[in-house]
C-alpha cells in the first residue's frame, strides 16, 4: 500500500527529471522559477538536461520562497497547511519576467495550494509590469507560464491551475 511519498535515489530523481525534460522541451522554456525550498534541487538538475532556446547556453534559475507547511516565526499554527506564507519574492526583478517562456518548478504537488499561488502571483506581477509599457508593445511582452514537479500526488487537490497552463510531473502516484 502506498503511502503517497515517491521514494528515489538521488539516481532516480535525476533519471525522473531527465525523462520530465524531453516532455518540457517542446514548450522551450527559456527561464526557471524555482519554488524554494523543494524546487531548488530539481530546477538544478533539469538545467543540466534542458538549454535557453535561443542561445544554447544554461537556462537561469529565478527563485521564490513560499512556505504552506512550515512553522515560521511570523506564522500561526492556524495558518500551517492552509495559508501560503511568502518568504521570498521577486520584487522589481519581476520584470525579468516580461516575454518569457517561465517554467515554475517544485518537487511535490500535494494539494496544488502553494502552485496555485505561485502562478496567481506571477501573472499579477506580470500584469502590473506590462501596465508600464506602451499599449501596443504588451501582447508581445506578455509571458507564458508552464509547471513541473518532480512528484504529482493523485488525490482531489485544493487548488487549480488555469486551463492554459502546461502542467508536467516526472512520477504521479496515489
Amino acid at each position: 500500500m502506498s503511502d503517497g511519498h515517491l521514494r528515489a535515489t538521488y539516481n532516480e530523481i535525476h533519471a525522473i527529471i531527465g525523462k520530465a525534460s524531453e516532455r518540457i522541451a517542446p514548450w522551450k522554456p527559456d527561464l526557471f522559477v524555482a519554488i524554494g525550498g523543494g524546487g531548488f534541487f530539481p530546477a538544478r538538475v533539469l538545467r543540466s538536461f534542458l538549454k535557453h532556446p535561443a542561445t544554447g547556453k544554461n537556462i537561469s534559475i529565478q527563485a521564490i520562497g513560499l512556505s504552506l507547511y512550515e512553522e515560521l516565526p511570523e506564522t500561526t499554527s492556524e495558518q500551517i497547511g492552509r495559508e501560503v506564507v511568502r518568504t521570498q519574492w521577486l520584487g522589481p526583478e519581476s520584470r525579468a519576467l516580461l516575454g518569457r517562456r517561465v517554467l515554475i518548478i517544485d518537487e511535490v504537488d500535494d494539494s496544488r495550494t502553494t502552485l496555485a499561488y505561485a502562478i496567481k502571483e506571477l501573472q499579477h506581477d506580470v500584469e502590473e509590469q506590462l501596465k508600464l509599457l506602451p499599449e501596443a508593445e504588451r501582447e508581445a511582452k506578455r509571458t507564458k507560464f508552464a509547471v513541473f514537479v518532480v512528484h504529482n500526488k493523485k488525490k482531489a487537490k485544493a487548488a487549480e491551475l488555469p486551463a492554459d497552463i502546461p502542467y508536467y510531473a516526472g512520477e504521479e502516484s496515489s
